[in-house]
């Protein structure tokens, strides 16, 4: 899959070095793309040669594009903003990421729909199951993960979306030889520990009043989708389903300082736990600071809250704290483990409020281990 990687890049680059032509130069290219202030709803195509960062991916060097567009140019309209964006990467820690990912949202939001295809070659560091796992523990895992999904969402009544996801997903997972990663072998908690391949099918409903859905300064939306699974080819015997709960609202405390809050729940539903399937907590949007799959288990719930201001049009900055855990059965306050930090924000879109962040989050500190902590870089607001 490397060479796939690779020719995504190239096309990338040759892309750009086309754009670069037709403008007649760097300067004007840049200018237009980041510094222009034109505030009206014309489409807008962003070339980002990539460098990311992760606790799970150490440096990412790669290339995104993304195409941001309306569907109705009425200057006042309410459409909000459509958007294909794709990346292709390699990490300092052997992965490969290439994924294609597009919004779109029809005249006067009367339709929603979504598409992702990602591949990632992903050697991950496995600590155990569960919400107490151990440094110690640390065992190296070789991932590979092919995702396609698809949605669709009707407005139904004012502000209330409903509709479906489908979509297929194959995990293959290899732990070295006999001798190698014994817990990971060993573990009886532990299903599925070579992948397998689901087809999955699910309601969506959602209502959504935010103001703008790049960067929200007042409203809110409720996303509630119920995804049932079916195994198929060696994961045939399988079948369950996976609720996903996500929760974000936005109160605009001053002319440049907004306040948002964001929750999430999901649980894997039915008598077996694929290992692929288990929820993960920490990633670049919430729980910020922890490895993504450090802790993981049937169900997960975390919550954060974040300051925004905005220093100037172009720049911001953010502050955040929030909290979570993953458990078996049930939840316990006291299981809770902390997430804060901060970072920085560059708007390269204005009128379309889209933006690329640094943040760095911290995370609890373990007995006996060092704090966990990351940095990461990607484009968009966190939630």
């Amino acid at each position: 899959m490397k060479k796939y990687s690779i020719l995504l890049l190239i096309l990338t680059l040759m892309a750009c070095q086309s754009v670069l032509g037709q403008e007649n130069g760097i300067k004007k290219f840049i200018r237009n793309m980041y510094f222009s202030k034109d505030s009206s709803k014309k489409s807008n195509f962003v070339l980002v040669p990539a460098i990311a960062s992760a606790p799970e991916t150490g440096l990412e060097f790669g290339g995104a594009s993304l195409f941001s567009f309306y569907t109705d140019t009425v200057r006042h309209s309410i459409t909000r903003v459509s958007n294909l964006y794709g990346y292709a990467a390699i990490t300092t820690k052997a992965q490969e990421k290439i994924s294609l990912t597009a919004s779109y949202w029809e005249p006067q939001n009367t339709w929603h729909y979504t598409a992702n295809f990602s591949f990632y070659n992903f050697p991950f560091d496995f600590f155990g199951i569960g919400n107490n796992t151990s440094k110690a523990d640390e065992e190296l895992i070789d991932e590979k993960r092919t995702r396609v999904i698809f949605g669709a969402q009707k407005l139904v009544a004012p502000d209330f979306y409903a509709g479906f996801n489908a979509g297929a997903l194959k995990y293959y997972y290899f732990s070295g030889v006999a001798d190698q990663n014994l817990l990971f072998k060993n573990d009886p908690t532990i299903e599925d520990k070579a992948g397998g391949t689901d087809l999955q099918a699910g309601p969506v409903l959602t209502f959504d009043t935010r103001n703008n859905n790049t960067y929200t300064t007042k409203g809110m939306i409720l996303n509630v989708n119920f995804n049932y699974i079916q195994g198929v080819f060696s994961s045939v015997g399988y079948e369950g389903g996976f609720l996903n709960v996500d929760y974000s609202q936005f109160f605009k405390l001053q002319k440049k300082l907004v306040l948002g809050l964001n929750a999430k729940e999901q649980s894997l539903i039915g008598g077996q736990s694929p290992f692929f399937l288990l929820p993960q907590l920490g990633n670049d949007a919430l729980m910020r600071g922890y490895y993504t799959g450090r802790y993981r288990d049937r169900n997960l719930l975390a919550g954060q809250a974040e300051l925004r201001y905005r220093i100037i049009e172009r720049l911001g900055i953010v502050g955040f704290i929030g909290t979570g855990e993953v458990a078996h059965n049930s939840f316990s306050a006291s299981q809770l483990k902390p997430n804060y930090g901060g970072g920085l924000r560059y708007f390269f879109d204005i009128e379309k409020g889209l933006s690329i962040r640094a943040d760095y989050g911290y995370g609890e500190k373990p007995a006996g281990e060092t704090r966990e902590q990351g940095f990461y870089i990607a484009l968009g607001e966190a939630f």
